[in-house]
């Protein structure tokens, strides 16, 4: 039987709740997830690549068929680089299907062998993303609801560090 290799992309700007309950789903469906972060030249993220590849290292440590890992350039080949067949995205809500929709058919496009699969998260989650928890966080509110601990410790060091 052939091995399902999923890859999950996102910048993860910090990773939340919501992500983490995708990534905790794919594991349970797949037999390998690398939940990877898209490197983007024209975004200027919160957090360096290097702390968002830490949180999620320890946001999903126990997770032990998912890998965490960093990519540029386009998705499908990357996918193609580490023998993925399967490519999962989140949709929260009917705003992000047209989007995600098209992206998928663009793949398909660029490589049959590798399908998207789309995942929604837990019903509690699907007003969330990383922008909405990074400005409410600006402002210094209570953002512990949305955040594992340690995500929501290296958000606070991160504000208070830029006052």
């Amino acid at each position: 039987m052939k091995k399902l290799i999923s890859i999950y992309p996102g910048t993860f700007d910090p990773v939340t709740n919501g992500h983490i309950d995708i990534i905790e789903r794919a594991a349970g469906l797949f037999d390998s997830v690398i939940v990877t972060i898209a490197l983007n030249k024209n975004k200027k993220p919160l957090f360096s690549e290097e702390e968002r590849k830490d949180m999620l290292i320890n946001v999903t440590s126990q997770l032990k068929n998912v890998e965490i890992d960093c990519f540029s350039g386009l998705l499908v080949k990357y996918a193609e680089s580490k023998n993925a067949n399967v490519i999962i995205r989140g949709l929260r809500a009917l705003s992000d299907f047209e989007y995600e929709f098209q992206m998928s058919l663009t793949n398909r496009k660029l490589n049959p062998g590798i399908n998207t699969v789309f995942l929604m998260p837990n019903e509690k989650y699907t007003y969330l993303n990383s922008s909405l928890v990074r400005e409410l966080a600006s402002y210094n509110a209570n953002v512990k609801e949305f955040l594992p601990d340690y995500v929501l410790d290296k958000l606070k060091k991160k504000f208070s560090s830029d006052k």
